[in-house]
């Protein structure tokens, strides 16, 4: 059996050569980078040097095409402002045109926010928004919604709103989603027992469909059971617990999806919380 995919959302100091090796080197089999500044609109050309040194470092790692991208936070493809729908579009047009050149499979969005125009409304224009970008991206990357706490007007962070998207897209191929343990728990999703974790997984595939989950975030939360804030914590520490993390990892239908860490302090914990999801992931279920 293929070893699981488990890793961490590593820094990109020094390019993202740099990212894999480190993510290597904490006991990462799968890593999720950041290919420009997340707070910035501008992003620099990926360079035939920088690609090469990137798909290199995957190939020596053995992190192969288990990478995934994650784009920037000004993006709201569901925006009011037509101006700024523009700009987002073309920024995640952009982001996945890099990961293309990169060979980065796997690209994750919050996607957006209806900013008061209602829930209808902001997923039309998201909807029509992603047409756009799938159209113009390349066939080899994927894109993510990722799943919210449900802050403010902030979209998906409900199943049945995903799966609208899907069926606006009509299904499209290359549209997928990220689920984030923070998030879902956060927007009322019961996930912290085995009983609970189960439940929570035959509704996203009910409503969203289960071969659609092509990444997660494995994050504890700060804030409890249907806050509505996103606030990770390190693993086992928050208010999702230890015993979803271990579902998590020894599910059988999630053998081969990236789980990767968001947790806070990267630099120094990253590689604790880690290899508590590999301990898990050994664990009997």
């Amino acid at each position: 059996m293929a070893e699981r995919l488990i890793g961490a959302h590593m820094p990109t100091s020094g390019g993202l050569d740099k990212a894999v090796r480190r993510g290597a080197e904490i006991g990462c089999t799968a890593v999720q980078v950041f290919t420009s500044s997340p707070q910035q609109w501008k992003s620099k050309e990926v360079t035939d040097e920088a690609a090469a040194a990137f798909r290199a470092a995957c190939d020596e790692t053995g992190i192969g095409t288990h990478v995934v991208s994650h784009d920037s936070y000004l993006i709201n493809l569901a925006a009011p402002d037509e101006e700024l729908r523009a700009k987002s579009t073309a920024g995640l047009i952009g982001e996945m045109r890099r990961c293309g050149r990169y060979g980065i499979p796997l690209v994750v969005s919050h996607i957006g926010a209806h900013v008061g125009q209602g829930t209808d409304v902001g997923l039309e224009r998201a909807a029509e928004a992603m047409k756009t970008v799938l159209e113009e991206t390349p066939e080899t990357v994927t894109l993510l919604m990722e799943t919210t706490a449900g802050q403010g007007t902030v979209l998906n962070s409900t199943f049945d709103e995903l799966g609208r998207l899907v069926g606006m897209l009509d299904g499209h191929p290359r549209l997928g989603v990220c689920l984030d343990t923070c998030h879902v728990l956060a927007a009322g999703y019961d996930l912290r027992t085995v009983e609970g974790y189960r439940a929570v997984m035959e509704e996203f595939d009910e409503k969203v469909g289960l071969d659609r989950l092509k990444a997660v975030h494995a994050n504890d939360s700060k804030f409890p059971l249907g806050s509505h804030k996103d606030r990770h914590e390190h693993l086992g520490q928050g208010e999702v617990g230890a015993e979803a993390f271990l579902c998590l990892v020894t599910d059988p239908e999630l053998a081969q999806v990236p789980v990767v860490v968001e947790t806070p302090e990267a630099e120094s914990h990253h590689a604790a919380n880690v290899a508590r999801l590999w301990e898990w992931s050994r664990a009997a279920p």
